[in-house]
């Protein structure tokens, strides 16, 4: 029997997402405020100049955080000087975490979200012991390649699967976006991982927040896309080519791209058609604003570079917040466990490719789908059961319970 009740435990939560952006307002914050009824916890954060700038957003989360018995420390996140900046960062995060691993009462397990923490986290339990998680959220030595900013075999490239490789031996337990990702992983370090406690858990998302409309708000249809496009693996143009599939055969249809990412730069790379041109909207939006934006989209699309390994591992965040709207998802496959859910449950269009053809006939299976009246019902049910945030956050709470106790 432990000696510590839950709510003693003290947990470091390491990330180089800042809570303030989007992807911490829905991917992050949202656990942690679940976690923290049964856990003291601490979150080491980078928070970037122009969240930092919200005086508002930035108090809301302190008070948030204080009234949770939570501890941030909000580091600050610097792009420049290249090549130094993600070298200081790394610097920045290990100090914050050491600091917090040699105070009294130490933490009794260190939560590493994504890769960089995960280095720092295996290092702390090398001089301390403290055991840590790996929370992989994707495969990103190969999401560094797809999107050209990593060389296969380069120095580089060998020290962070050193890493990986590393810290799923060493982690007292493994998470998971995708179970393809895992089927992957077992294959490359049968070793490392045998006998490894892994947990799959997708990107949730708030479906008390994301819910369906009563009624539909337009007879018109919009077709949406939310999140950025400038990644690196997001295919912007199947994106171009499944609107001009839409416009082919819709002269009414409005786009709508909802995303941090520049509006001249998305506009350039997108080079949208004259026909459609007047139709398309590019805006940025706050988290609050996310739930009423996207309940007025009659179909939400999501391209990523499928196929390539490092697509094992992704479970887009703007899937499950969709699906939690009611609506239909437009997207490829050899994207983690996207193919499956979508075929297994109805919930959507996969396009082949991206061909004049094949987005015709994407189109086609689109307006077809929208045709059936239970399908706002299933994309909902999907939703609640694969993707919901308690859910999410009850798979948490139970691997914290498991290492400690």
């Amino acid at each position: 029997m432990s000696e510590y009740s839950p709510c003693s435990r003290r947990v470091v939560y390491l990330t180089r997402n800042g809570l303030l952006e989007p992807l911490g307002q829905s991917q992050i914050w949202p656990y942690l405020r679940g976690l923290s009824k049964d856990y003291s916890l601490i979150i080491i954060s980078f928070e970037k100049s122009a969240d930092r700038a919200d005086v508002v957003a930035v108090q809301k989360m302190k008070s948030g955080c204080a009234i949770q018995g939570m501890n941030w420390i909000a580091l600050r996140f610097y792009a420049r000087p290249r090549p130094w900046a993600p070298a200081l960062a790394v610097l920045q995060l290990a100090f914050a975490s050491f600091r917090q691993c040699w105070l009294e009462p130490r933490p009794h397990l260190v939560h590493a979200r994504s890769y960089v923490p995960a280095a720092i986290a295996l290092l702390l339990r090398k001089l301390t012991g403290v055991p840590f998680i790996f929370d992989m959220r994707a495969l990103w030595p190969e999401e560094l390649i797809t999107a050209r900013h990593l060389s296969r075999g380069s120095v580089l490239h060998r020290a962070l699967i050193w890493l990986e490789q590393s810290c799923l031996k060493e982690a007292s337990a493994v998470i998971s976006l995708t179970h393809v990702a895992i089927d992957y992983l077992k294959v490359q370090y049968p070793r490392e991982l045998s006998g490894q406690r892994i947990v799959v858990i997708p990107t949730c998302a708030d479906l008390q927040r994301f819910t369906p409309l009563s009624t539909p708000s337009s007879s018109q249809l919009v077709i949406g896309c939310i999140g950025t496009v400038l990644s690196g693996w997001f295919l912007i143009d199947w994106l171009r080519a499944f609107f001009d599939a839409v416009a082919r055969v819709d002269s009414t249809a409005r786009f709508e791209l909802i995303s941090r990412d520049s509006p001249e730069a998305i506009f350039a790379s997108l080079k949208p058609d004259s026909s459609w041109i007047d139709r398309l909207i590019i805006k940025s939006a706050s988290p609050a604003e996310m739930p009423a934006i996207v309940q007025r989209h009659t179909a939400s699309v999501m391209f990523y570079a499928g196929g390539s390994t490092s697509e094992l591992g992704r479970s887009p965040t703007r899937m499950a917040e969709v699906l939690g709207c009611g609506l239909p998802v437009v997207t490829n496959p050899g994207v983690g466990d996207v193919e499956d859910v979508v075929r297994s449950n109805r919930i959507g269009v996969l396009a082949p490719g991206f061909s004049a053809a094949e987005m015709d006939v994407c189109v086609a299976e689109l307006l077809e789908l929208l045709k059936d009246s239970q399908l706002a019902s299933r994309c909902r049910r999907t939703a609640e059961e694969l993707f919901s945030l308690e859910a999410g956050t009850a798979a948490y709470r139970q691997l914290y319970a498991d290492i400690l106790a």
